[in-house]
């Protein structure tokens, strides 16, 4: 530290003799004298500079608000999808081909990276893509393997010695069971993220239900988001965090009517990336983001605008958190338009664009008018398909706004929804 102080007096004495020559040819010779004074001026400027270092603020894409940064560390988040690159999760046949859950969850991963690397707040981990694993992670795996299965089985039996864990270990929603190296990976990232310093896990899935066929639209909607249990270790820590992104996603989206989901918000010992046997370190959450068969999933079209919006959805609520902000509305922060995507297309008919009539319904839903009264969001999915949810949410925004004499399709109350839309861009 000493030598670089001695360096930058040094700097600024040089910088500090040229200026006296430049005064003296400037002042006391002519106009040849002005001209090379001129040049000594410039060679100065790009000398002190050369010798200085300059800091500046860039402005980031997209457009996300930084979080609030106390300190110089960042926060460190891990982000899980579920199951293996090539294998494992629910799938659905649609008329445009099969989609696999497995995908749709690093889709929502990738987006949530994306949000979080803009911010500069947060340094991120993803665990795989959709081709393999994250090589950290792979050759983590592959070089404590049998380290990983020890831990486990001590994490076990330590846990299942505990009166209060063993009593609630076996409550709750009866959940798949990974095959034995699958569950070893999650029990292997877990363990990675507590002796890396992970500050919060995120393990993303896509919701179905058992019994339902593979090529059925089934009876059930919404998201269910899961965090640990009071006895285990991670749950004060996690459940603030919880509340947040749960709270911005309940804003926009239907909570699962699955019955043993219905809080939406549940705790759960045993799945295995929040911490099952009191593994997990890190605040550590898993959301089921609605299921597969839903329609926002099923259209190629939305699919991609959907995933993102569960991504900014829930990066927002992570910025709630760690900023401490309380003004959570359907429009605070909210901005699809430079976030999910650039609406400048009216809808005009029941056969427009389905990303165009997503952003539609994306307005609504800012406004408080989607769902309509009377109707849930579980009846009135955010599709990008016009259906009797939509017709009754635009006659009652027109009713709000007094725009009189239109269709549904009206151009007075697109340019009004537009506005919506629009009005929360982040500048």
């Amino acid at each position: 530290m000493r030598g670089n102080r001695r360096e930058k007096i040094r700097s600024v004495s040089g910088y500090s003799h040229i200026c006296k020559i430049c005064y003296t040819l400037v002042v006391k010779k002519g106009f040849i004298f002005q001209l090379c004074a001129v040049v000594i001026v410039v060679g100065g400027i790009w000398y002190a500079a050369s010798h200085y270092s300059f800091q500046f603020t860039a402005k980031t894409s997209p457009k996300v608000a930084s979080a609030a940064s106390t300190d110089d560390k960042k926060i460190r988040v891990m982000i899980v999808p579920a199951h293996e690159p090539d294998e494992g999760g629910t799938q659905m046949k649609t008329p445009s081909g099969e989609i696999y859950e497995r995908d749709l969850a690093v889709t929502i991963g990738d987006d949530l990276q994306a949000f979080l690397d803009a911010n500069g707040n947060y340094e991120t981990h993803v665990t795989r893509t959709t081709q393999a694993w994250n090589p950290t992670f792979q050759n983590y795996f592959n070089n404590n393997w049998n380290a990983i299965v020890s831990w486990e089985q001590a994490a076990k039996q330590t846990a299942l010695a505990n009166p209060a864990i063993a009593a609630v270990f076996n409550d709750g929603e009866i959940h798949n069971t990974a095959l034995t190296d699958d569950a070893i990976r999650i029990y292997g990232a877990t363990k990675w993220a507590d002796e890396n310093g992970v500050n919060f896990m995120i393990n993303i899935c896509v919701n179905n239900y058992r019994g339902n066929a593979y090529n059925a639209v089934g009876k059930y909607t919404g998201f269910v988001e899961y965090y640990p249990p009071d006895v285990y270790d991670n749950s004060s820590t996690t459940k603030p965090i919880a509340e947040a992104v749960f709270h911005r996603l309940t804003m926009y989206n239907p909570t699962s009517d699955l019955p043993v989901q219905e809080p939406g918000l549940v705790q759960d010992p045993q799945l295995i990336g929040i911490g099952a046997y009191n593994t997990a370190k890190p605040a550590a959450i898993l959301i089921e983001y609605d299921y597969i068969y839903e329609p926002q999933f099923v259209d190629p079209v939305t699919r991609p605008l959907a995933l993102k919006d569960l991504a900014y959805e829930t990066y927002l609520g992570l910025q709630d958190y760690y900023t401490g902000n309380t003004d959570t509305t359907a429009t605070s922060s909210y901005d699809p338009y430079d976030n999910i995507y650039a609406w400048t297309a009216p809808v005009t008919s029941k056969n427009a664009n389905a990303d165009d009539i997503y952003a539609m319904q994306t307005a609504l839903i800012m406004d408080g008018d989607y769902p309509p009264a009377g109707m849930t969001r579980n009846e009135c999915p955010h599709s990008g398909s016009i259906g009797t949810c939509t017709e009754l949410a635009v006659k009652a925004f027109q009713q709000k706004y007094g725009i009189a004499g239109e269709t549904l399709f009206g151009q007075k109350t697109f340019d009004q929804l537009q506005k919506i839309y629009d009005e929360n861009r982040i500048q």
